[in-house]
């Protein structure tokens, strides 16, 4: 029963969370509306799409990861039992944060539009400075050395080129998010 009000949750939030941020804003920006191509060359709206598609990977993945992995949400309100250490998290502290960012990149190099740059600059930022003040000290207290090893290992924002084990640094691999 858990996991199913975990899953209810988590749906609830990415709908309002990066549904808002990576999907509503950039349309109200935008409308879509396709201006001519960065340089004029088509082969950036094809890297856009690429972006968009590699970015909605992670978030999904991460999303679906605090519901069974961590046992929880994403969402503060509702946060995960046991620190998300799998999956992309062996990669990146953030991957949902990266993906977002990903998708909004994608989006403006799909249509062109030099607004969704500064709108991607400032939603990082945003993200950076939420992980900062927020995240990163409420994520120490609830799960204490475990998180700071996970910290030790894996990088906040540029992905490692190999996957971090949590076994070989006596985490478990059933842990949470952080």
């Amino acid at each position: 029963m858990r996991k199913f009000w975990a899953s209810i949750g988590s749906l609830i939030f990415f709908v309002i969370a990066p549904g808002t941020v990576a999907g509503f804003l950039p349309w109200a920006l935008t409308r879509w509306q396709m201006k001519p191509g960065f340089f004029h060359l088509y082969q950036i709206r094809l890297a856009g799409i690429a972006l968009i598609l590699l970015g909605l990977v992670p978030l999904i993945a991460s999303f679906a990861r605090f519901v069974f992995e961590g046992l929880g949400t994403p969402a503060p309100i509702a946060p995960p039992k046991h620190l998300v250490v799998g999956g992309f998290y062996r990669y990146v502290r953030n991957p949902m944060y990266v993906g977002v960012v990903s998708v909004i990149l994608g989006q403006a190099l799909l249509v062109g539009d030099v607004r969704l740059l500064w709108y991607a600059a400032i939603i990082w930022l945003g993200f950076h400075l939420f992980v900062l003040v927020y995240e990163e000290p409420t994520l120490r207290r609830m799960f204490g050395d475990e998180y700071k090893t996970f910290c030790a290992n894996v990088p906040r924002w540029i992905p490692r080129l190999a996957p971090w084990h949590a076994k070989t640094h006596s985490l478990s691999p059933n842990g949470g998010e952080g």
